[in-house]
């Protein structure tokens, strides 16, 4: 089974992948698509900040660390100007239910940046009264006045990264961070009126064990009592990611072991009264993700599990990702580059992208139903897209291996993923992945 499933693959956040985004989709695109979307048609808006106050050594965000106070406020400006090019070409009239500050670390912004930036979101766009507003945190540098600012800004909903308890861990992975620490953000922020937490863990890091990832598990569910958790694989890539070259390689856990992890993850959240969502996420119960679960409506993007029904996702900062019908773009990655690209033109600062064919929103359907109901019908679905009976012949002989390994039942031309195949939703996406790279090419993190 290690072998059979094994090998390298995408999340499957989006379809087609960030590995097919090359420099043919650019600013002309972006500006294109976002002409075209309907006047009233409902945006959903991320905010990248590209800056932490450490790295940590497992992340494969684009991030770096920036000391400089007159950079940062430079760069709330460009956040600002880039919301401005984005709605002189959107109109006026577009609904925003969800807002997503994501990183890095966005409270790294000054507090008056932050609040010129969502200042001008309000102005721009119609922002609903219940929209979901998040920002990421870190417990280890989080202001005084930080949890009364984002609540002032109407932020709620938080998310902070756990990862692993044990001390020996985090020295490894060059993460810090006490049990107190994570507890103590986790009171101020409740006790400034925000409602939501969510919790993220990581399994697969250095010196990491099937029971220290169990504990872990078990005592943020009894402490930290998050209202959702993410539980991340360690994607090891370091030749994307320079600085997890820095990383014990010795010391990372084998395939059998992460999967062991999860389980050990997955049974203690199951018992904490958790609900399992798609491949990675947890709830609990009469949470909007568990609702958006048991009624067919929860979505995949880049920022994981969400219940965003929006057709347009605007990323804006250096290397966001922006997803419309057509396709998808991404802004100049480096925020140096990302600043010369703004100061040069008044274009949009994306510079690659995909273009959606027929076929790929045919596929990404159907990849998006497996990797959030862990369920789908290839035929069903290719029948609203106007595709042949025999569309997915291809992914057959795949899904018969998996249906004989237990992963999944197939039932006519359903497929229902079942508990022991959740683990493996990316190998059973990948069969209907038709750009996926040949075995031995390294793109993607390990798919276990």
């Amino acid at each position: 089974m290690l072998v059979r499933y094994g090998g390298n693959l995408p999340r499957y956040t989006s379809y087609p992948t960030a590995a097919q985004f090359d420099a043919s989709v650019g600013a002309a695109e972006a500006d294109a698509w976002l002409r075209a979307v309907p006047q009233g048609v409902a945006v959903s808006l991320y905010l990248h900040v590209p800056f932490c106050d450490v790295l940590c050594l497992f992340c494969g965000c684009n991030t770096a660390v920036v000391r400089d106070a007159g950079l940062r406020e430079a760069y709330g400006r460009l956040l600002i100007e880039e919301l401005r090019r984005v709605a002189a070409r959107l109109g006026p009239g577009h609904p925003v239910r969800h807002v997503q500050w994501g990183g890095g670390t966005p409270t790294t912004l000054p507090p008056d940046s932050m609040r010129a930036v969502m200042r001008e979101v309000r102005r721009l766009f119609t922002v609903d009264a219940n929209a979901e507003i998040a920002v990421e945190l870190d417990p280890r540098f989080l202001p005084d006045a930080c949890p009364a600012l984002l609540a002032e800004l109407g932020v709620n909903r938080v998310s902070l990264g756990v990862q692993d308890l044990d001390p020996a861990v985090q020295a490894a992975s060059g993460r810090v961070q006490s049990l107190e620490q994570t507890l103590e953000c986790v009171r101020r922020v409740r006790a400034a009126g925000i409602g939501s937490v969510n919790i993220d863990l990581i399994y697969g890091l250095p010196y990491q064990t099937v029971e220290g990832a169990g504990a872990t598990a078990a005592t943020v569910a009894a402490q930290l009592r998050p209202d959702r958790l993410a539980v991340f694989g360690y994607a090891h890539v370091p030749w994307k990611q320079k600085r997890q070259g820095l990383l014990p390689e010795a010391a990372l856990p084998p395939p059998a072991a992460r999967l062991a992890q999860r389980a050990r993850i997955d049974a203690a959240l199951r018992g904490a009264r958790y609900r399992a969502i798609g491949l990675d996420h947890y709830a609990r119960p009469g949470d909007a993700l568990c609702l958006a679960a048991e009624t067919g409506t929860l979505r995949r993007n880049f920022q994981g599990y969400t219940v965003d029904p929006a057709p347009v996702l605007i990323g804006v900062g250096a290397s966001a990702i922006s997803i419309f019908p057509q396709g998808m773009t991404q802004n100049v990655p480096a925020q140096a580059f990302y600043a010369r690209a703004m100061a040069a033109s008044d274009d949009l600062p994306a510079v690659r992208g995909v273009r959606r064919t027929e076929d790929d929103r045919l596929r990404g359907e159907v990849i998006e139903r497996l990797m959030c109901a862990l369920r789908a019908d290839p035929a069903a679905i290719g029948a609203r897209h106007g595709a042949g009976a025999g569309w997915y012949d291809g992914a057959w002989p795949g899904l018969r291996q998996a249906e004989h390994d237990g992963l999944v039942v197939l039932e006519g031309t359903v497929i229902r993923v079942t508990e022991a195949g959740r683990p493996f939703l990316r190998n059973i996406a990948a069969l209907f992945d038709a750009h996926h790279a040949p075995a031995g090419v390294r793109r993607h993190a390990g798919a276990l």
